[in-house]
């Protein structure tokens, strides 16, 4: 089967030698893969194992396995990294996935801190990211402004009309 991480590679060659413990993440964008995948598949042990030791005291393992198991997931996508390389001790990944839950598609957006301990790359934190405001480009068209199309009417009487 294709990864749930969306890669474009099997799984049984992408996230699943890392979430079976048979070989390391080589680096923090590999684990997140494999984080994502073990959301996708409800391997709630992984999600444990790869949380940073000194971060697991909050772990709630049966709400994981029934939010994981509740979900559908629809895909991962990383929109960036910082360090987190082979060489690294530290790296963070941005990446944004869409799930259903409870009836709602929902979206996710997370900058996500990784850490390199004993040798081993582990998920530290992760923080939400806010959407920004939209910001218009153009002046926002009055009432009785010139319509924007060139009409020559008045916006309120051109394509700002209900009947536009």
């Amino acid at each position: 089967m294709d990864c749930p991480c969306g890669s474009g590679r099997q799984h049984e060659v992408c996230c699943r030698p890392i979430i079976a413990g048979e070989q390391p993440a080589p680096t923090a964008e590999a684990l997140m893969r494999a984080r994502y995948s073990a959301y996708a598949l409800a391997e709630v042990d992984f999600l444990l194992e790869s949380l940073h030791p000194d971060h697991r005291a909050d772990h709630d393992p049966e709400g994981v396995r029934k939010w994981a198991t509740g979900s559908e997931w629809h895909g991962l996508e990383i929109l960036g990294a910082e360090l987190g390389g082979a060489d690294d001790a530290t790296g963070r990944v941005e990446f944004a996935c869409e799930y259903t839950y409870e009836g709602e598609r929902r979206r996710h957006h997370e900058h996500a801190s990784f850490e390199r301990h004993e040798g081993r790359w582990y998920f530290v934190s992760g923080e939400p990211v806010k959407s920004r405001p939209f910001v218009r480009e153009a002046p926002k068209v009055g009432r009785n402004d010139p319509c924007p199309c060139g009409s020559g009417k008045k916006y309120k009487k051109c394509c700002g009309s209900a009947g536009a």
